[in-house]
This record gives structure tokens, C-alpha cells and sequence, in this order.
């Protein structure tokens, strides 16, 4: 896995840091045993994935085919 470039696009860095911040919130709202907080911050959690998932759309995220490893033809070719 080293050798790829999975995650580190601003899609995923934007979507992960929100999702975080709403995990984050919604333990802390359990343990002030706050329902509402809670399913508010996982409404938060929710909202990261949508805007990862948009960013992708506008072309922040990483192409599909991106992280796919060269087979041995093709790593042959490129090398020549």
C-alpha cells in the first residue's frame, strides 16, 4: 500500500476531517447524554462523506483507475 496514492486528495482529506469532527462530537454529546447533539453530530458525519463524495465529482478526488497496480506487460513496455 505504500506505493499508492490512496486518500491523499483534498476530497478525502475534507471528507475525513468532517466526518471526524462529527464523531468526535456525537461521543461527546453521549456521554452529556444529549440525544439530540447526538444524531446532530451524526448528521455531521453524514455531511463529510457527501462532500468528499461532491469534491470527487469536481474533480478533487482521486480517478478511478488511478491506484491500479501496472501488470508485468504493461511495466515491461514502460520501461523500454
Amino acid at each position: 500500500m505504500a506505493g499508492s496514492s490512496h486518500g491523499h486528495t483534498p476530497a478525502a482529506w475534507t471528507g475525513v476531517t468532517i466526518a471526524f469532527i462529527g464523531f468526535c462530537a456525537a461521543g461527546a454529546f453521549m456521554v452529556l447524554a444529549n440525544p439530540a447533539g447526538f444524531w446532530a453530530s451524526m448528521g455531521v458525519v453524514v455531511l463529510g462523506g457527501v462532500v468528499g463524495w461532491v469534491m470527487k465529482g469536481m474533480g478533487l478526488g482521486q480517478a478511478k483507475d488511478a491506484g491500479k497496480p501496472l501488470r508485468t506487460s504493461d511495466a515491461a513496455r514502460a520501461e523500454s
